[in-house]
């Protein structure tokens, strides 16, 4: 089982739910079961191909998954993943 943590401005989408819990074997099964558990939230994670967006910034433990495996990425029992969406803003002086 891995844990998903959600991130505050997601929340709204899963019922104020922080964290998730997936029995999944990768990375993108667990992003799919998260989806699929709140239809909402799906167009914020996936793209029209059912793959995770770009913007997205998936961490299992410390570990960004763009240098381990993707959405390939295995996760085991007690993993934390985290999603770290795409923040912009800010001021020009």
């Amino acid at each position: 089982m891995a844990k998903i943590v959600i991130p505050t401005p997601l929340r709204k989408f899963t019922d104020n739910n922080s964290s998730f819990i997936s029995n999944a074997s990768t990375v993108g099964e667990a992003i799919q079961d998260l989806a699929k558990a709140y239809d909402l939230l799906q167009n914020h994670l996936l793209d029209n191909n059912q793959e995770l967006r770009s913007f997205l910034r998936i961490y299992v433990g410390d570990n960004d998954i763009n240098v381990l495996e993707k959405s390939e990425t295995l996760v085991s029992f007690n993993d934390v993943i985290s999603i770290v969406p795409a923040i912009a803003g800010g001021s020009s002086l």
